[in-house]
């Protein structure tokens, strides 16, 4: 037994070994890794289909939000969904008392690595709340899945930071091309919201697995959620003009959205309704929106479709609108749990749409082509609440291969995104990560800043003297060029200020006066859990070249010089660097 005990260890080293040295053994793991999330995709997905239509009596491959119709008993899938996030609650309440790491928040701060409870919570709770009928979309629950998976075995096999990062950004970007059954949307997914940088090293590895779960998903059957339409084509010059302004608008609406919903939650809170009701409640709320137009339900996959094949007049599509939008805010608000990304691209159809109605009525003479403004729209509110242009426009490009059209698209997603970074400065995510107190706004890397902290970089065991020492005894004990500085500390042996050894040896220093007389501020200090970042603001702002490390009752725990702290941080770039291009 001992035996085989040391052969499946010295493989598993073995086989570490050549992950970190072989770029091909890695992009194997990624096509592997790929393969489960679009697999596992698109069995989330059969499932949160299947039951809708046993709660909701859909008829075949009928979606949600394409039923013309819901009968009031039907609906009341939606307050007990609510329920059953309520007592999911109280028992997450019990099982942990912290929030789930999502994807994104844990390639920001914690080098990829996710608890794969947390991948239950998040697509648990995210199953539940769509597949009762909530206004929320499966797509978080489809790249957590995915990307969970992909840090649970890159962390089984000892990967390195920046591999994980890599390798989970590979697991939801395959994970969101099955869903879409577009690999190159999948991939930009990765690059643009997971990893948070178009690196070199990870171009192969995220591509080959987004294309593995496509063809993963093709294979097992899945029905993709991408819509391919024609587009009717652009020809005049004030078109493009006029589909800028699309982009200008979502950027606002996108903002709106966002902020809905964060002041729908500060509401709840302020009603002190326990956290396990809420959804309940929200549930309820949902009903009379649902009965008057039930698109405004789950993601909008099927009402998208109607809105882009069909006919409907401007009062109908702003009311489905204002309902879609609401409804929104209601299920986030009240605890429902999903994303935001294909309602924002239901959204952003209905928002072109308009847009090319309401020119229309304004310029009689600037005709807009209602289903390339509503392409173009989709992209651009989806960019402007999610993030990422180049996927946004690859979605496009994967549903049209109208290169001419994605090229307005894309420049319409990027007037979005910087208006948004300038007026707002976050997506969705990392808007809901700062209201919990987070400082990110991407998914790039910084993590390694807050891991390195003044008690890990500081060196401990200091020379120190009592304070009350004279300075003739403060000469005899520390010899000129013995040391730089010297910590005093007082009766209680906790930090009372530093000194120069150089001042003590000035000509015309009392030797008779206590060496405390020559020490700066004893309240220059700095706590041991302040960050690299924060630490280089401290030295910054005193001007000095050293500072000691004490805990809160001001025991001297270390000493921090500045020459470190900046090297330390000159070494990580450098690693961090030599990450992004594939040299570690």
């Amino acid at each position: 037994m001992s035996v085989l005990v040391t052969n499946i260890l010295r493989r598993g080293t073995a086989l570490r070994t050549r992950l970190r040295q072989s770029e091909a053994t890695f992009i194997l793991l990624a096509v592997v890794v790929g393969t489960i999330g679009g697999g596992l995709s698109v069995a989330l997905g059969a499932a949160a289909h299947g039951l809708q239509r046993i709660l909701y009596d859909l008829p075949g491959s009928m979606r949600l939000s394409a039923a013309p119709t819901l009968a009031w008993p039907r609906l009341m899938a939606l307050p007990l969904g609510g329920a059953m996030l309520g007592l999911l609650h109280i028992a997450l309440e019990r099982w942990r008392q912290r929030t789930p790491v999502d994807v994104v928040e844990a390639n920001a701060l914690h080098g990829g690595a996710v608890p794969f409870r947390d991948t239950l919570t998040v697509t648990g709770q995210t199953f539940v709340s769509n597949g009762f009928g909530a206004s929320v979309g499966l797509e978080a629950a489809y790249a957590q899945i995915g990307g969970g998976i992909a840090s649970v075995i890159g962390r089984k096999l000892s990967l390195r930071r920046g591999d994980l990062r890599t390798l989970v950004g590979a697991g939801t970007g395959a994970a969101i091309g099955a869903a879409f059954g577009a690999p190159l949307t999948g991939a930009f997914y990765a690059f643009e919201i997971v990893i948070g940088a178009y690196t070199p090293a990870a171009i192969a590895p995220v591509a080959a697995a987004a294309i593995a779960g496509v063809a993963t998903a093709r294979s097992l059957g899945g029905v993709p959620y991408l819509i391919t339409v024609d587009s009717t084509g652009i020809t005049r010059n004030m078109d493009y003009l006029a589909f800028i302004g699309i982009g200008l608008v979502c950027a606002f609406v996108g903002i709106a959205l966002m902020r809905a919903v964060s002041l729908v939650e500060a509401g709840v809170r302020r009603t002190r309704l326990p956290p396990a009701l809420r959804p309940v409640v929200g549930g309820f709320l949902l009903m009379p929106i649902a009965h008057l137009s039930p698109e405004a339900l789950s993601a909008g996959h099927g009402a998208l479709h109607l809105t882009l094949a069909g006919e409907a007049s401007l009062a109908a599509l702003c009311l489905v609108f204002g309902l879609k939008l609401l409804a929104s805010s209601i299920s986030l608000g009240f605890g429902f749990r999903g994303g935001l990304f294909f309602a924002s691209l239901f959204l952003g159809v209905l928002l072109g749409r308009i847009y090319a109605d309401v020119t229309a009525i304004l310029l009689p003479g600037q005709h807009l082509w209602t289903q390339d403004a509503a392409l173009v729209g989709m992209a651009a509110l989806a960019v402007s609440v999610i993030g990422g242009p180049m996927t946004m426009s690859f979605l496009v490009l994967e549903a049209t291969r109208d290169f001419q059209l994605t090229a307005i698209v894309l420049t319409a997603s990027l007037v979005a995104s910087a208006l948004v970074r300038e007026l707002f400065g976050y997506s969705f995510s990392t808007w809901r990560l700062h209201l919990r107190g987070e400082v990110i706004r991407s998914a790039r890397d910084i993590g390694w800043v807050r891991q390195l902290t003044a008690g890990k970089m500081m060196r401990k065991a200091p020379a120190t003297v009592p304070a009350a020492t004279s300075v003739a005894e403060f000469r005899r004990r520390t010899p000129l060029g013995s040391t730089s500085r010297v910590i005093l500390l007082d009766e209680a042996d906790h930090y009372a200020g530093m000194v120069a050894t150089a001042n003590a040896y000035v000509d015309g220093v009392d030797r008779d006066a206590t060496v405390a007389s020559l020490a700066r501020r004893p309240d220059e200090t700095l706590p041991p859990e302040r960050n690299i970042a924060e630490v280089m603001q401290a030295f910054d702002r005193l001007g000095v070249d050293d500072l000691a490390v004490v805990d809160p009752d001001g025991a001297l725990l270390g000493l921090l010089t500045e020459t470190h702290v900046r090297k330390r941080y000159a070494d990580e770039l450098e690693r961090a660097q030599r990450e992004l291009f594939g040299e570690s």
